[in-house]
C-alpha cells in the first residue's frame, strides 16, 4: 500500500491505522477534509479480504462524506472508519470500547456514527470512551438511528426523479426495485408500499427478503436478479460499486436513487448511465437523511433531538436535486459531475474565506495614535 500516494490523489487530510490485538481491533479511520467543520461519518465493520480493500473503501466513503455535506450545506467535514471483522463474530465490548479509544485520540477532528454492521447499542459503548461519538440513544440525547431519516431522503429522492422523468412525483403504480432491504432498504420499502409503489426486492439474506416480500406484497428476485428488473426507479441499498460497465447496459430502469454508498464503481460509469438515458441522483444527495439527522443531533445536545428540525432539512433534499438537474443540463455535465461542482464550489468558497482569515491575522497591526495625542503613539488594540 502507497497511503500517501492514496492520500494525495484524494486530497485526504490524515489517515489512521488502529490496532489492539488483545481485542482484535483492526480498524482505519479517514479523515478527508475539515475545511467545513469536524470529520463527520460512520463507522462500518466488515470482514474485508485485504487491508488493502478496506483501506481503498475507508477513503471514498471519507470523500464521499466531505461532498455530502458540503452539497447540502452542512457545516460539517468528511470522515469515515472501517473495523476489518465480521460483526456477527468478533463484535466485543472491548473492541468497541478500543475503537473509542483511537477516536478520542483525534480530539474530536472526527466525530464517528454507526454504519454497516453496527447498531446504536455499539454507539453507546463506543461513548464509554470517547464524547466524539453520534446517533446515540434518543433517550439519552442523541439523534438515534439515522436509517428512518435516510429512508425518508431516499423517498424524496425518488419522487424528484419520477417528477423529472415522467413530470408526476406520484408513486401510484410505479415500480420501484430494491436492492437489500437491510435498515434503510426495509424502512424505504414501507414507505414506498404506503405511498402506493408497486416493490421488487432483493437482499442476500434470504429470510430478511421473505419479510419483506410479504410485509410490502412485494416481487422478490434473486441479488443477481434485482439491476436487471424492469422498473421505474432502481434503489441500491446494499454496498457500493453496483453500477459498472458490467451491469449499466443491463439495466431496465428509467431512474436511480438509492441509499448505498459510492454506486459508482468508476467516475465514467455516471457517463455510461446518461447515454443510457438513465437519469442517476448522486448517491451522497440522496442517502444525506442520515447525516443531516446526526447534526441536528449535535446541535440540540444537551437538550436533546429536534425531530421536527431534522424533518425540515431531510425535505430540502429535493431543492438540492433539482438544482443539479438543472445544472447538468444547462452545462451539459453528467448528474455526478454537477454535483460535484456544486460541493467543490462550496469548499473553495470555505477554503477562501479561511485564507483570508489567516493573511489577516498575519498582518500585523498598525499603530494608530489616539486622538489628542501627540509624539508617543501609543497602540490601539
Amino acid at each position: 500500500m502507497d497511503v500517501l500516494k492514496d492520500m494525495q490523489r484524494g486530497g485526504h487530510e490524515q489517515v489512521v491505522f488502529c490496532q489492539d490485538d488483545s481485542v482484535g481491533l483492526h480498524a482505519i479511520i479517514a479523515i478527508h477534509s475539515t475545511v467545513l467543520g469536524p470529520a463527520l461519518g460512520g463507522v462500518r465493520m466488515w470482514p474485508y479480504a485485504s487491508s488493502e480493500e478496506a483501506l481503498q473503501d475507508v477513503l471514498r466513503l471519507a470523500q464521499a462524506m466531505t461532498y455530502k455535506a458540503a452539497v447540502s450545506g452542512l457545516p460539517l467535514g468528511g470522515g469515515k472508519a472501517v473495523i476489518i471483522g465480521d460483526p456477527r463474530r468478533m463484535k466485543t465490548e472491548g473492541l468497541l470500547r478500543a475503537f473509542g479509544r483511537a477516536v478520542e485520540g483525534l480530539n474530536g477532528r472526527y466525530l464517528t456514527a454507526e454504519d454497516v454492521g453496527m447498531t446504536v447499542a455499539d454507539m453507546e459503548i463506543v461513548r464509554k470512551e470517547t464524547r466524539h461519538v453520534t446517533g446515540t440513544s434518543e433517550k439519552k440525547g442523541g439523534s438515534g438511528d439515522p436509517s428512518y431519516p435516510t429512508a425518508k431522503g431516499v423517498l424524496y429522492a425518488i419522487e424528484t426523479c419520477l417528477k423529472e422523468v415522467y413530470g408526476d412525483p406520484s408513486m401510484r403504480n410505479r415500480t420501484v426495485a430494491i436492492q437489500g432491504v437491510g435498515k434503510v432498504g426495509y424502512q424505504l420499502g414501507e414507505l414506498l408500499a404506503t405511498a402506493g409503489a408497486r416493490l421488487i426486492i432483493a437482499d442476500t439474506n434470504p429470510q430478511r427478503a421473505m419479510l419483506a416480500r410479504r410485509e410490502f406484497e412485494a416481487w422478490r428476485v434473486e441479488p443477481d436478479e434485482i439491476l436487471q428488473s424492469e422498473c421505474d426507479v432502481l434503489s441500491p441499498c446494499a454496498l457500493g460499486g453496483v453500477l459498472n460497465r458490467k451491469t449499466i447496459p443491463k439495466l431496465r430502469c428509467r431512474a436511480i436513487a438509492g441509499a448505498a454508498n459510492n454506486q459508482l464503481e468508476d467516475p465514467s460509469d455516471a457517463k455510461r448511465l446518461e447515454e443510457r438515458g438513465v437519469l442517476y441522483a448522486p448517491d451522497y444527495v440522496v442517502n444525506a437523511g442520515g447525516i443531516m439527522s446526526i447534526l441536528v443531533g449535535l446541535q440540540g445536545a444537551p437538550k436533546g433531538y429536534d425531530r421536527a428540525k431534522a424533518e425540515r432539512l431531510v425535505s430540502q433534499i429535493p431543492a438540492t436535486l433539482h438544482a443539479i438537474f438543472r445544472k447538468a443540463r444547462a452545462e451539459g455535465l453528467t448528474t455526478a459531475q454537477a454535483a460535484d461542482a456544486l460541493a467543490e464550489a462550496r469548499l473553495e468558497e470555505a477554503r477562501a474565506k479561511k485564507q483570508d482569515v489567516g493573511a489577516r491575522r498575519a498582518v500585523p497591526r498598525r499603530a494608530v495614535p489616539r486622538r489628542g495625542q501627540s509624539g508617543r503613539t501609543r497602540v490601539r488594540r
